[in-house]
């Protein structure tokens, strides 16, 4: 059976490093999953996700020329399967660049909301630097006298 780049096949973990799990698969070939490409979320320890003679579901990232392949198990399974990634929530100061899905609105309307969103992260932006410059303006205050 020749493999190539982007097949979905069902392997079998015949073992486990710090690095990655190593899988058996058609034809007599071994491939590895790096530690990065288990899971859709942070893996600390690899096998609290994969035991050895588990069967999983893998897909075939790269062939290299001398002949190691590179697998990943949370590309293989579908988008809709995978758990959502859980949102961080967000830092002060920090901005959410992606619009939001909503029904479509008129132009007027999504005019409106981008000045409205933008007036309040001007002021954030404003405020954040006031409070740098330690809340005085450069211009005012007090003149020197020489």
């Amino acid at each position: 059976m020749q493999l190539e780049v982007g097949a979905v096949l069902e392997g079998k973990v015949t073992g486990i490093t710090k690095f990655g799990a190593f899988v058996s698969l058609p034809g007599n070939r071994t491939g590895m999953v790096h530690i990065s490409e288990i899971a859709p979320t942070f893996v600390k320890e690899i096998r609290d996700f994969v035991t050895e003679n588990q069967t999983v579901k893998v897909k075939v990232l790269n062939i290299s020329e001398d002949g190691k392949i590179s697998l990943s198990m949370k590309k293989a399974v579908e988008p809709a399967a995978a758990a959502p990634a859980q949102r961080r929530p967000a830092r002060p100061g920090s901005f959410e660049w992606q619009a939001t899905k909503k029904e479509p609105s008129s132009f007027e309307d999504m005019m409106s909301s981008f000045k409205k969103s933008s007036d309040e992260k001007m002021s954030d932006l404003k405020k954040c630097m006031d409070s740098k410059r330690g809340g005085f303006s450069r211009r005012g205050g007090q003149s020197r006298q020489g």
